[in-house]
């Protein structure tokens, strides 16, 4: 077997228990006919979309360090982050002068993978008071509807928009 087979058979591999345990978790049960089906089943999509999701060896997929960074991130988001957006966004709605000045400004990043990139696009999207509007790849910029601008500098919009976020993405995608 050649090394480009080798590598498709492992990210097959790798796909398949992804999505099994995905199936196991959501089907909530493990009786034989559940492995057989839920084994089936991800063996059989993760074939057909192992060359589409996996553009990196399969051994990145693996790395134990980049699921810690993952788990660390989501801790962070679900845990500071949201949480801080959350009070902001409720005291500018509750504050009697409603003190927002939205508008659109455009975020650089620095990421090289598209899964970096939706990560921290979904990130400031799912961030109460920014949504991606757009994101020009060309050129490595978000467009990002902010509630409160404070500067349309990009370094600035950088560093409070997006830099937490890009951090994170590195480590775990890039």
């Amino acid at each position: 077997m050649g090394s480009t087979t080798l590598s498709k058979l492992g990210k097959i591999i790798v796909l398949t228990a992804f999505f099994f345990l995905i199936y196991v978790i959501a089907s909530a049960s493990i009786t034989l006919l559940d492995v057989v089906v839920g084994l089936a089943a991800s063996s059989v999509v993760a074939v057909l979309v192992a060359e589409i999701l996996v553009k990196s060896p399969p051994s990145k997929l693996i790395d134990l360090r980049r699921w810690g960074w993952y788990i660390l991130y989501a801790l962070h988001y679900f845990t500071v982050i949201e949480w801080r957006a959350h009070i902001d966004v409720i005291r500018r709605i509750l504050h009697p002068k409603m003190p927002i000045n939205p508008g659109i400004v455009r975020v650089p990043y620095h990421v090289v993978t598209d899964y970096a990139t939706v990560l921290i696009a979904n990130s400031i999207t799912n961030t109460p008071g920014t949504v991606v509007v757009e994101v020009d790849e060309s050129r490595k910029y978000y467009y990002v509807h902010w509630i409160d601008v404070i500067s349309t500098k990009e370094e600035i919009c950088y560093e409070k928009i997006s830099k937490t976020f890009e951090k994170y993405a590195k480590r775990i995608f890039d």
